[in-house]
């Protein structure tokens, strides 16, 4: 059992890192006031940037191409992001309608880009980032196996971007401020606040992190642009609400997620889980997503004003 747990774990991280600094994006976005369901569409497009940065700087900058790649999706996703800010702070636009745009636009461009580039609509890198101890960290007992004996350095540094999350949300003015726009946002006008301008940022961190996401798969499991990021941003949709509007809870969310897609998608190579049918692990995190979700309706944390488009009484 021990063995299966710590083969299965790595993965489960791997899978996992994704789907939280996804979720974190929506977080940031919906304690501003504004919902976000363009997440997966903002992957798509991170994706397309970093691989599409990374095979033009590979052969130039072997060694700073993978970041500079990550920069740049994160650049991306933040520019593609303003579309749904525009329409969602300045014109009042159904923001559900405004980010379903988003998903459909995201796909259809940069599969057009891809296209016109490799002919194939595929765009795939020559090497990623490589799994490796984390030194001291992976010598503790039980966790060091588990966790740091074969992780990414992207892992890291999206744990690192979860504490800071966390810290500026709920420890600093900005943090409070975000907040307040996104339950209260005529009582933070009041105060001084100008919300449309921490709308506006909010929306920007969760098209860079949405879009650093699926630059993560690029540059670790992946390797190739394909146009799609298989409902990951959905699933960190989903994770988001599971996590009720949390940095932590999300992190719970995610990785519990993250372990079940794991189990489903190595069940056929483990003889302990050989007798299962594989549709049923397959549909499994999704079907426990949904139960999710009609468990925690009722006691939603959701942010008051998510959603509900603001108009300033200053002109």
């Amino acid at each position: 059992m021990w063995q299966l747990i710590s083969g299965i774990f790595p993965y489960a991280i791997l899978y996992t890192i994704p789907l939280l600094i996804t979720a974190l994006g929506g977080l940031f976005s919906e304690r501003s006031g504004v919902v976000n369901i363009g997440l997966e569409g903002l992957m798509v497009m991170g994706m397309f940037s970093s691989a599409f940065t990374i095979i033009q700087l590979q052969s130039v900058v072997p060694n700073l191409a993978l970041w500079i790649g990550l920069l740049a999706g994160m650049a991306a996703g933040m520019l593609f992001s303003l579309l749904h800010a525009f329409a969602s702070i300045n014109l009042s636009a159904n923001q559900v309608i405004s980010g379903t745009a988003i998903n459909m636009m995201a796909g259809a461009i940069t599969l057009f880009l891809a296209r016109n580039i490799t002919g194939s609509g595929n765009i795939r890198i020559q090497r990623g980032f490589t799994p490796n101890e984390v030194p001291v960290l992976s010598d503790i007992p039980i966790l060091g196996k588990l966790f740091f004996t074969n992780a990414y350095v992207t892992t890291l540094v999206i744990l690192l971007i979860l504490v800071l999350s966390s810290f500026v949300l709920y420890k600093t003015p900005f943090g409070l401020r975000l907040r307040a726009c996104g339950e209260n946002p005529q009582a933070a006008e009041a105060a001084g606040i100008n919300v449309r301008r921490m709308r506006y940022i909010g929306v920007l961190i969760s098209g860079a992190f949405a879009a650093l996401g699926g630059a993560v798969i690029i540059v670790t499991y992946s390797g190739e642009f394909n146009g799609s990021a298989a409902g990951l941003g959905f699933l960190a949709l989903a994770a988001l609400i599971f996590g009720q509007w949390r940095p932590f809870g999300v992190l719970g969310a995610t990785f519990f997620f993250g372990f079940a897609s794991t189990v489903a998608n190595v069940s056929q190579v483990i003889p302990e889980l050989k007798v299962i049918p594989p549709v049923i692990l397959q549909t499994f995190p999704y079907v426990v997503t949904l139960i999710a979700l009609i468990m925690f309706s009722k006691s939603s944390q959701a942010p008051r004003a998510a959603g509900e488009p603001f108009d300033s009484g200053k002109r």
